[in-house]
């Protein structure tokens, strides 16, 4: 029991340690509720059928433990898009992240390139992606935009070269 309990402590540590961090980088980047975002060469509406895209995906989320449920849009080089959402688990360390589940969609169709993820969380604050996540994003579109949005009026516009700077990747290993 008590083990149980550190283990949901430490989950509830890690989730709020995500949305400070979040909170503080989109410090300065506003957005309207109309979500006017501004990035580079996707059409808005390609931007706002993604996020569309990525809430109906959080619809779907298994969460039973959080009851924090995310969903993402994967958008490749090529137009497709692959949506994916957090699937919890009782044994806590094999729950997937939406991030991560829709790369996976992706290349299980055989994509390769992303070149944005769009992400929806129902806070007032965006959560940007977790460590994993970046990682896992990393190897398939180093350069890719990262978008998070949430039901307040924030947003949080990244590259993921600047969430996660000097990254370990298929380079390395050559």
């Amino acid at each position: 029991m008590r083990r149980r309990i550190g283990i949901m402590f430490a989950l509830a540590a890690c989730a709020a340690l995500a949305t400070a961090i979040a909170i503080v980088a989109v410090a300065g980047d506003k957005a309207s509720p109309e979500r006017n975002i501004n990035v580079q060469d996707i059409p808005e509406t390609t931007v706002k059928d993604l996020i569309g895209k990525a809430k109906d995906a959080s619809k779907k989320a298994y969460a039973p433990y959080s009851k924090f449920s995310v969903g993402a849009a994967v958008l490749t080089d090529s137009g497709d898009v692959f949506t994916g959402c957090n699937v919890e688990n009782a044994s806590y360390g094999l729950t997937i992240c939406a991030e991560r589940n829709a790369v996976f969609q992706m290349v299980a169709q055989a994509k390769r390139k992303i070149k944005m993820v769009v992400i929806y969380t129902p806070p007032a604050k965006p959560s940007a992606p977790c460590g994993a996540c970046r990682q896992v994003v990393n190897e398939f579109g180093p350069d890719a935009l990262i978008l998070s949005v949430c039901d307040g009026p924030d947003v949080l516009r990244k590259k993921l070269s600047d969430l996660l700077p000097d990254a370990f990747g298929p380079a390395n290993l050559k």
